[in-house]
């Protein structure tokens, strides 16, 4: 072992977010780290294999931004450069939430749209720059070496081949994402796997990309956001990305009324969003290429945080909180796991059962806010959905925080907080938040904003919401 590591070699299986950042954290502590994954790298941001939902709306919430840029120090000027956009919410976006508008106050929390390739392959650039990194693609893993208290390394084959190799490793990190086997493997080893809180909705999402010559409204506007009403599953979101003048557009609905991937279907479903706002921008805009499906919403944690782990062995990312991408949480939350695993290795030589229980907590506000929304949809199922008298009466406060976070900036500031994970969810029990939303009559929601600015051709003025179809 090199002099001041703890580990000789570390294998990641996983080139993705999660598993980059989590090898470079452990550059300090690692004399050799090894990255394998079963795809082909592409050496530009562009769709591979082992990410199929890619090609959708990914965002990266401020306390994501946060992480990242401890992680790995000016990678936010970096994403910049490369053009990923940055707007404040509520600043620059469109919202429409339970049916009203939200205001557009001035301060806001930093949201990163650039699109998932870029922000992959500039993680990407960066990590693999470091000396003792490399990476091995087309080489997947098949299992763990060891038994039920060490893990001594990972069995391989290259990708489409019948040749077992073993990578041996005193350091194996599970970066696999949603697929993950690594509860087989533990099984196999004769190690405890650990157990899996599911809750399915049926939540499926659809994505095109757009090409506009102003931004989405015609005017300040950067973005749309329109939430499904209450009694509805269909939303509507318009961000921008990086290539100048255009945008992506994500349809949401629940099972039964999922979004179509043809042409025509696509902009039809859009029409029967609760305001007219994104379907009307969809016809001034020019479509570039087909709408892209995406069905695998399901919010899955495995408790690697109950059971008794082999030494040797951190699973992170997905592999371990896998949240419904409609929220938007993923990356933020790799990030954060990732960075406690980085403070506690610089605090000392914490065990890695020490390690995967920091990891395991990073994603928990994230888990209860997506959760919390899902179970109480009429389509959920799994284990986790059951729901307590306590769960009941938080779901009617969170609903009176959202009635008034639209137009009370500081219950806006402190649900916007908690929603970008900056911070604890009892910030909205504050003094002043609990007066607000338990005495006080929401306020007046504000008007419908303009499409176009005055003058522009096409619609001057959405009109007022409508309901959603069924």
């Amino acid at each position: 072992m090199g002099e001041g590591h703890r580990w000789s070699r570390v294998v990641v299986v996983g080139n993705s977010i999660a598993g980059l950042l989590t090898a470079q954290v452990l550059t300090d502590h690692a004399a050799q780290i090894t990255i394998i994954d079963r795809d082909h790298i592409p050496d530009e941001p562009r769709h591979r294999a082992g990410t199929p939902h890619d090609r959708h709306i990914h965002v990266v919430l401020a306390a994501g931004r946060r992480a990242l840029e401890a992680l790995l120090p000016g990678i936010l000027d970096e994403l910049d450069t490369l053009g990923a956009p940055t707007i404040v919410m509520p600043r620059d976006m469109i919202q429409l939430n339970r049916s009203r508008w939200v205001h557009r106050w001035q301060e806001g929390q930093p949201l990163l749209t650039g699109t998932r390739p870029l922000v992959e392959h500039a993680i990407r650039r960066r990590v693999l720059a470091h000396p003792r990194i490399e990476a091995v693609e087309s080489l997947e893993a098949i299992g763990l070496v060891g038994d039920g208290a060490w893990v001594r390394g990972v069995r391989v084959r290259p990708r489409g081949a019948d040749d077992e190799q073993t990578i041996a490793a005193d350091l194996v990190v599970d970066a696999s994402g949603r697929s993950s086997r690594t509860g087989q493997w533990l099984a196999e080893l004769g190690a405890r796997p650990p157990a899996e809180e599911r809750i399915e909705t049926g939540v499926a999402y659809a994505t095109r990309l757009y090409r506009a010559d102003a931004s989405p409204t015609g005017g300040d506007y950067r973005a749309i956001y329109l939430l499904p009403p209450v009694g509805s599953g269909r939303s509507g979101v318009v961000m921008p990305i990086e290539t100048e003048g255009h945008y992506l557009v994500t349809l949401t609905g629940l099972s039964g009324d999922e979004p179509p991937t043809d042409p025509d279907g696509f902009e039809a479903f859009a029409a029967g969003l609760e305001h007219p706002l994104v379907h009307d921008w969809l016809s001034a805009a020019e479509a570039v290429g087909p709408p892209f499906g995406y069905r695998s919403t399901a919010n899955v944690r495995r408790r690697f945080d109950r059971v008794r782990l082999p030494q040797g062995l951190l699973v992170v990312g997905d592999a371990v909180t896998s949240l419904n991408p409609v929220y938007g949480q993923g990356v933020s939350v790799a990030a954060l796991g990732v960075q406690a695993v980085a403070r506690a290795l610089a605090q000392g030589r914490p065990s890695t059962a020490r390690l995967q229980r920091l990891v395991v907590s990073a994603g928990e506000q994230a888990w209860r806010i997506c959760t919390g929304v899902d179970k109480a949809l009429p389509t959920a199922t799994g284990n986790a959905v059951r729901t307590t008298p306590l769960d009941r009466v938080g779901g009617w406060y969170l609903e009176r925080v959202q009635l008034h976070a639209t137009s009370d900036e500081v219950v806006g500031g402190a649900f916007r907080d908690v929603i970008h994970l900056v911070a604890p969810a009892r910030t909205l029990f504050a003094p002043r938040v609990v007066r607000t939303v338990l005495f006080r009559r929401p306020a007046p929601s504000p008007p419908a904003p303009p499409l176009y600015p005055e003058g522009a051709s096409g619609p001057t003025q959405a009109s007022p919401p409508r309901a959603a179809s069924a």
